[in-house]
């Protein structure tokens, strides 16, 4: 990643005070954290890692698996005790056009499922997936981690709605109870213990629900009559697209929550400190430069008192013509770490690198004491400094050792 000219990467003073209890992250006590993600830079996907202590980038390496000139999308990022895992996704062919810009063919839908030791620096496979997914929710939740929803064909924009659990200790998925929509995009967050599947585009697995009903209706019409009860579908796809499955653990059951999300638009990214849930943006406006929280009581999402991000220098230090390339957010303690990249010319030659900064809020700051935002150019180590339009593929997850 580039950094700008003149600025000093600044490390921020740092406590680890373990990750959030609901599971969304590594495991608790003092030590180094590790905050991972995967980009990719041209035909090839890698693994990176941010040291907020040291406030630097490394590259940990290529995914294992991914061919050369391919590169994998939709997959999920997720850690478990000193392990990240990498699961599903989908696997295409990139090529690069005559006016530089890269082409992506879909090749397959991967049920390949690889883990990285953060302690022993070493990459190793894992069982598959039962059912091959991508563009699904996934979240550790009691020692294990719980899959649902996403795309299984790459023929046709419809979800499923089967769920499935991984138990390291046995090494292998077993089958959980199917969720009663079918849903991809949707994001998955562990919360007092249970594993929610929010958001995404969902329909009802029920022949009986409003828009299966006006469907079926429909097609046996006269057009007039056909034409009105169409007009159902959206609203109908709208309620169930703003609602959430709840998978009790205990119970083995799944719970449906109407309009928790409250928003068409699929949410971005969700996530659990210190028992709130906590997010910052849907899948069109991934940073809407305040952090939201849920009321589980009332069922409304709200803006956080003091999280709208203030004026920093480091955004006031890119040029005019810098633009996001990506957004990520991930928990370590009570903060919340914003990992960004802005994509800035370089040179006269039309070439372009990727700035990294990173900012820090403060769930638990009292603003009157100190400032809850804080922000950071990290540096990079030497091995993975290159030029270039970096693109994430997933959101980060936090480990701590």
């Amino acid at each position: 990643m580039g950094s700008l000219d003149g600025d000093a990467a600044t490390s921020p003073s740092f406590s680890s005070t373990g990750s959030s209890g609901d599971g969304n992250g590594g495991g608790g006590g003092g030590g180094r954290v590790g905050i991972y993600a995967c980009f990719a830079l041209g035909g090839s996907n890698s693994l990176e890692c941010y040291e907020p202590g040291a406030n630097t980038w490394r590259r940990v390496g290529e995914l294992p698996g991914v061919p050369d000139g391919h590169v994998l999308k939709g997959f999920a990022v997720v850690a478990l005790g000193d392990f990240v895992y990498v699961i599903g996704g989908r696997l295409c062919r990139r090529e690069r056009g005559g006016g530089g810009e890269y082409r992506d063919t879909d090749v397959d839908v991967r049920g390949d499922v690889v883990r990285y030791d953060a302690r022993r620096g070493e990459w190793g496979r894992c069982a598959p997936l039962l059912v091959p997914r991508f563009d699904f929710a996934c979240a550790p939740c009691g020692g294990r981690i719980c899959v649902a929803g996403g795309q299984r064909s790459l023929s046709g924009a419809r979800g499923t709605a089967a769920a499935e659990v991984f138990d390291a200790d046995k090494g292998g998925w077993s089958r959980l109870p199917d969720m009663s929509t079918r849903r991809y995009k949707c994001v998955g967050v562990t919360w007092h213990g249970r594993f929610h599947v929010v958001g995404g585009f969902a329909e009802s697995t029920s022949s009986s629900s409003p828009a299966a009903a006006a469907a079926d209706e429909a097609a046996a019409a006269p057009p007039g009559r056909a034409t009105a009860l169409l007009l159902l579908l959206p609203q109908s796809s709208a309620l169930e697209r703003s609602s959430a499955e709840v998978f009790d653990c205990a119970r083995g059951v799944w719970e449906i929550i109407p309009g928790m999300w409250q928003l068409d638009v699929p949410p971005n990214q969700i996530v659990a400190v210190a028992g709130r849930l906590l997010s910052s943006g849907d899948c069109l406006n991934s940073w809407k430069g305040h952090v939201e929280v849920y009321d589980g009581e009332l069922n409304i999402w709200s803006i956080m008192d003091h999280s709208a991000m203030p004026d920093m220098p480091l955004l006031a230090a890119l040029p005019p013509s810098a633009q996001r390339r990506y957004h990520t957010m991930a928990v370590v303690g009570n903060q919340l770490y914003f990992l960004a990249g802005y994509q800035v010319a370089a040179g006269g030659d039309g070439g372009f690198r990727t700035v990294s900064l990173v900012h820090s809020f403060d769930t638990s700051a009292n603003p009157g004491l100190m400032p809850p935002w804080r922000s950071f150019q990290p540096t990079m180590d030497q091995d993975g400094v290159e030029d270039g339009s970096k693109e994430l593929f997933s959101q980060c997850c936090s480990v701590q050792l």
